[in-house]
C-alpha cells in the first residue's frame, strides 16, 4: 500500500486569505441582515453595500498587517487565536472610528444599528476564523494519523503536562511514523478524563486496551522510571508484549523540539534503576578540590566514570593511568573536550611495572589514589591465575607501597562482592588486595599517613563484558542467549551511582575500613534475559531461545557482600556501611604474599593457588580444577 501523507504539503497564504476574507465578509453580511431581521428588500435599498465593502476592506488590511495568514495553520495554537481576536477586536475599533467620522455624516443609519452591527459581527466573525483553523487542524491529524495503514499506535504513560508535550511534539513533528490514541495513568482524578481529545485510561486495565484499539507501543518519559508504581506499569507492558520507548525531558530536547531520533528503546539499564542517591557533594568537593589525584585503570568503565565525577570537582591536577592505548585515547579527548581548564596527565603504564609506577609518583606525587585497575572476569583468571595475582596482587601492592612511601593522603581500593567468600582465583586474588591493603594501617612505614579505603559493590550495569552488552549481541544475532544456570543470581548497579558512592565512601573513611554498598535486591539473570528479548519486541522461545550452558570455572550461583563472621556498621549514607572484618598482622600479611610471588614467579600453579587457599582459608574452588586443592589427603593432589 502507497503510504500517504500531510507531512509537506502547506496550504498556500494566498488561498488563506482568501477563506479569511470570505468568512469576514459573509459574517458581517448575516450580522447585518441579523440586526435588520432579514428585512432584504429595506436592507438593499440602505446602505449595506457600502458599509460591508468599507469593513471588508479594513479587514483585510488589519489581517494582512497583522499576519494571521503567515502560520501553518495544522500547528495553531492559543497564541494563534489571541492573535485572531486582537486582530478582530482592532478591525472593529478602525472601522468605528472611520463611520463616525466619514460615512455617518454622508450615509445616516442609527448609530444603535450599526454598533449591534458590530458587536453581532465581532462574536461571529471571530469564532468563524478560529473554527476554519480548528477544522483543518483537525482534519489535517485526521488524514495524517488514520489514513495511514503503517502507522505505529502509541499510548503515553502519564497524563502531566509532560506527557502533553509528548503528544503535541509527535502530532507536529514532519517525518513522526506514530500515532497517539490516548494516555495511560493511574491516578483516579485522571481516569476516564480527556486531555487534547484523547481518552485517559486506567493502567490497570492495559490488556483489554490493547486488545481493542491494538496498541504497538507505549511511551515514557524516561525521567519517570524512578517510580516503583511506574516500572509495574513498564513490566505489565512487557508482558503483554508491548515496546517501550523512552523521551528524554523537554528541556533535553533540541533547540525545544523533540527529535525523533531522542526517542529510544527501553533498556533494561532502567528497569533496573532505582531511586537516584544523594551524596554529600560538599564533603566530596572538600576532599577533591585543588588535590592532585590518579586514578588507575582509567579507561575502564569504573575508571573513567570516576575520572568524570572527580573532574566535576576541579582537582588541581588528575593522572589518568591505564596500559590500554586507544580507550584511554578516546578518554583524553572526551574529558579534554568537556573540561578544557582541567590540567590532565596521561600517563600509559601496568600497574605491575614497579619501576614505571614509580615514575609515575616521582613526577605527579599524587595526593589521592583511586585504584581501578584489575582483571576482573573469572573465567580467564581461573585458567591464568599467576596472571591475576600479578595484576590484581601484586598491582595493588606496588601502588599502596608507592603510596606510603610517597606520603599519599588516601588510597581507595575499589573492591569486588566476588572476594566475599571467594569460589575462584579473581575473588581470591581482590581478597588478598583488600587484607594487604588493611595491614598497612599497622605498617610501622606508614605511621597512619596513608589512609587505605576499600569499596566492594556488586556487577555494574553495562560495563566492558558484562552480562548485559553479551545479551545485546546475542539479541541482534537472533539468538539464543546463554545463561549459565536457571537460578543465577547478581547484584547490579548502576556505573554513576557505585562511583557516588566510592567517592562518598572516599570522603568518610579513616583507614582501614571496607565499605559495602546497598546493592538492593540480587536480580535472577534469567529473568533479565527474557526482559531483554521482550524490550527488543520479541518473544522468548517463540522468537530467541535461552539456553542453559552449566557453571562456568569458578562461579557460584550466589554473590555476597560479607565474609562469615563480618557483620556492618551504619555510616551517615544510608546506602553505605561499614563491613566489621578480620584484622591481620602486617608482618604476616607481608611474608603470606612475598611467599605467593615467590610460588607466582616459578610458574607453580597449583602452589599459588595452594597458597591463596592459605591466605584466604574461606576460598573454596567451585566448578573448576582446583577442587582437589580443598581436599585435605595431599595424596590425592594431581599435579599440573
Amino acid at each position: 500500500m502507497k503510504k500517504y501523507s500531510l507531512s509537506n504539503k502547506v496550504v498556500p497564504r494566498w488561498v488563506i486569505i482568501v477563506l479569511d476574507f470570505f468568512i469576514v465578509a459573509a459574517s458581517f453580511s448575516v450580522s447585518y441582515f441579523i440586526v435588520y431581521r432579514f428585512e432584504f428588500i429595506n436592507i438593499l435599498r440602505g446602505y449595506f453595500l457600502i458599509y460591508t465593502s468599507l469593513y471588508c476592506l479594513t479587514s483585510l488590511a488589519v489581517m494582512f498587517m497583522m499576519r494571521i495568514h503567515t502560520g501553518l495553520i495544522r500547528y495553531s495554537n492559543t497564541r494563534d487565536v489571541l492573535r485572531i481576536f486582537s486582530a478582530v477586536f482592532s478591525c472593529t475599533l478602525i472601522y468605528s472610528v472611520l463611520i463616525n467620522i466619514w460615512f455617518l455624516p454622508q450615509w445616516p443609519i442609527s448609530r444603535i444599528t450599526i454598533n449591534m452591527v458590530m458587536l453581532v459581527n465581532f462574536s461571529l466573525s471571530s469564532t468563524l476564523l478560529i473554527l476554519l483553523r480548528t477544522a483543518v487542524k483537525s482534519a489535517y491529524f485526521y488524514i495524517n494519523n488514520y489514513s495511514n495503514a503503517t502507522k505505529t499506535v502509541v499510548l503515553i504513560y502519564g497524563s502531566d503536562t509532560s506527557a502533553v508535550l509528548v503528544k503535541q511534539a509527535l502530532e507536529t513533528s514532519v517525518k513522526t511514523n506514530f500515532s497517539v490514541i490516548g494516555f495511560v495513568d493511574d491516578d483516579p482524578n485522571k481516569i476516564n478524563k480527556e486531555i487534547h481529545q484523547l481518552k485517559v485510561y486506567d493502567i490497570d486495565k492495559l490488556e483489554n486496551l490493547i486488545k481493542k484499539r491494538k496498541v504497538d507501543r507505549l511511551i515514557i518519559m524516561n525521567h519517570h522510571l524512578d517510580e516503583q508504581a511506574k516500572k509495574n506499569a513498564l513490566e505489565k507492558c512487557l508482558a503483554l508484549g508491548i515496546q517501550v520507548l523512552t523521551v528524554p525531558p523537554s528541556d533535553q530536547w533540541i533547540y525545544g523540539k523533540l527529535n525523533l531520533q531522542q526517542i529510544k528503546d527501553l533498556k533494561i539499564e532502567d528497569l533496573l534503576q532505582r531511586k537516584p542517591i544523594q551524596i554529600d557533594t560538599t564533603r566530596i568537593s572538600e576532599d577533591l578540590q585543588g588535590k592532585r589525584v590518579l586514578v588507575t585503570g582509567a579507561a575502564g568503565s569504573i575508571g573513567s566514570e570516576i575520572v568524570q565525577q572527580v573532574l566535576g570537582y576541579k582537582p588541581a591536577m588528575i593522572i589518568l593511568c591505564d596500559q590500554a592505548e586507544s580507550p584511554l585515547h578516546e578518554l583524553r579527548l572526551q574529558v579534554e573536550e568537556s573540561f578544557p581548564d582541567s590540567d590532565i596527565k596521561i600517563f600509559i603504564g601496568d600497574v605491575r611495572n614497579y619501576s614505571r609506577m614509580r615514575k609515575l609518583f616521582i613526577d605527579y606525587t599524587p595526593e589521592i589514589v583511586f585504584h581501578a585497575a584489575a582483571y576482573k572476569h573469572v573465567p580467564m583468571m581461573e585458567e591464568n591465575p599467576t596472571e591475576g595475582v600479578l595484576t590484581n596482587v601484586v598491582g595493588t601492592k606496588y601502588l599502596a607501597d608507592l603510596s606510603v612511601a610517597f606520603g599519599v593522603d588516601k588510597f581507595v581500593m575499589i573492591s569486588t562482592d566476588k572476594a566475599v567468600n571467594p569460589s575462584n582465583i579473581m575473588g581470591t586474588t581482590k581478597r588478598i588486595a583488600e587484607i594487604y591493603i588493611q595491614s598497612l594501617k599497622n605498617d610501622p612505614d606508614n605511621n597512619g599517613t596513608t589512609r587505605f579505603i576499600t569499596t566492594r559493590f556488586g556487577n555494574v550495569l553495562g560495563s566492558n563484558g558484562s552480562v548485559i552488552p553479551r545479551f545485546k549481541a546475542q539479541i541482534q544475532k537472533g539468538g539464543p542467549l546463554t545463561v549459565t544456570h536457571p537460578e543465577i543470581t547478581r547484584y547490579f548497579m548502576t556505573i554513576p551511582e557505585a562511583v557516588h558512592l566510592v567517592l562518598e565512601a572516599g570522603t568518610m573513611g579513616t583507614g582501614g575500613e571496607i565499605f559495602i554498598f546497598d546493592m538492593g535486591e540480587p536480580v535472577k539473570i534469567t529473568d533479565l534475559a527474557l526482559k531483554m528479548i521482550k524490550l527488543a519486541g520479541l518473544q522468548p522461545e517463540r522468537d530467541i531461545k535461552v539456553v542453559f550452558t552449566g557453571l562456568r570455572p569458578g562461579e557460584k550461583l550466589y554473590e555476597e557482600l560479607l565474609n562469615d563472621g563480618e557483620n556492618t556498621m551504619p555510616t551517615y549514607h544510608e546506602k553505605i556501611k561499614i563491613s566489621r572484618v578480620i584484622e591481620y598482622s602486617y608482618a604476616q600479611v607481608h611474608n603470606d604474599i612475598n611467599e605467593l610471588l615467590a610460588l607466582n614467579k616459578q610458574n607453580d600453579i597449583l602452589g599459588v593457588v595452594n597458597k591463596m587457599k592459605e591466605i584466604v582459608p574461606e576460598f573454596i574452588s567451585k566448578n573448576s580444577e582446583y577442587e582437589v586443592l580443598d581436599n585435605k589427603d595431599a595424596s590425592l593432589v594431581p599435579e599440573l
